[in-house]
């Protein structure tokens, strides 16, 4: 590079760092960077002297890409790149092993490195409406702190191993995706408290889910469920779930509410609901086979 164009990256270098310089924060002890819908495709490598920094927020800023040199902000604690047009997460993120949370929702990337699996810290990770993720490196499962995953809004087709091995998570988002059925070995999710499933394919429930003891929130709103397996008697610590919009096949009515202010007890298609159409479920099927067993009054004695 000529001499000329050199001193005018050095001199454009100088300039970024001082408007980036302006951009930092210091809240709650934490130094962060801030930059709210303000132009920044790129980040030059003088962000590097700013390498203290803790947490980045950045928004709406059209950054085309993650700098290769993330790596070496070993204090990053929050990475919260948000609503911008990332296609890809570089390898080197593995190497921030001080990160609890990486916010990548509302971005353009397709696949997840295996790399990440090396953010031993990370509590809570973001990849919604990216709309092309469809599975996640099976390595994910060594993220022994994660507690908290965001997948809605992409392609896939069915819970990632990754997911299901994740032994801390307790929230999980798979909503807006292309899930048709849930895998047996949904139970291993033993720690899951919150799982949304709304606006997918899902045809049937596995009677393992049964095993999920510890959950309390089952989203499943605008799914192909034809019907709601009797053995979800047995959750309970179920609190809120969520059967709205599904071809169930039996047609179930609540008896109005005595309670004037139990609307969210009324929930149309919450756990009342569920419980009266288990119910109605097991009377239809007695009748079926009382039917079917009932001897003939009009046979012959002989």
């Amino acid at each position: 590079m000529p001499l000329a164009q050199r001193l005018v990256r050095i001199w454009e270098d100088r300039v970024s760092l001082t408007k980036l310089k302006e951009k930092v924060t210091r809240e709650d002890g934490r130094i962060i960077l801030r930059i709210e819908k303000e132009e920044w495709k790129t980040l030059p490598s003088s962000l590097l002297k700013l390498n203290q920094l803790q947490e980045w927020q950045l928004h709406r800023t059209g950054l085309l890409k993650i700098p290769e040199f993330i790596g070496r902000f070993q204090h990053l604690i929050v990475l919260d790149l948000s609503r911008n047009t990332i296609s890809e997460i570089p390898r080197g993120i593995g190497l921030l092993t001080r990160l609890q949370e990486l916010i990548l929702s509302y971005n353009k990337i397709k696949t997840v490195p295996k790399e990440l699996s090396n953010c031993a810290s990370l509590e809570k990770l973001e990849l919604a409406v990216n709309r092309d993720i469809s599975d996640l490196p099976t390595e994910l499962s060594k993220l022994l702190k994660l507690t908290h995953l965001d997948l809605s809004m992409n392609q896939f087709t069915t819970i990632p191993l990754a997911v299901l091995d994740m032994p801390a998570l307790e929230w999980l988002d798979m909503g807006s995706n292309s899930l048709q059925q849930l895998p047996d070995t949904l139970d291993r999710m033993q720690s899951l408290h919150t799982l949304w499933l709304q606006r997918n394919e899902i045809t049937c429930l596995p009677e393992t889910i049964r095993n999920m003891k510890n959950l309390g929130t089952l989203v499943l709103s605008n799914n192909k469920l034809q019907d709601i397996p009797g053995c979800m008697e047995e959750m309970t610590s179920l609190r809120f779930v969520n059967f709205r919009d599904n071809p169930l096949r039996l047609e179930v009515t609540l008896p109005p509410s005595d309670d004037v202010d139990g609307e969210e007890e009324q929930e149309l298609f919450g756990l009342q609901f569920m419980h009266a159409y288990i119910q109605e479920s097991r009377r239809t099927e007695d009748q079926v086979n009382c039917l079917t067993h009932t001897p003939s009054s009009t046979r012959s004695d002989g």
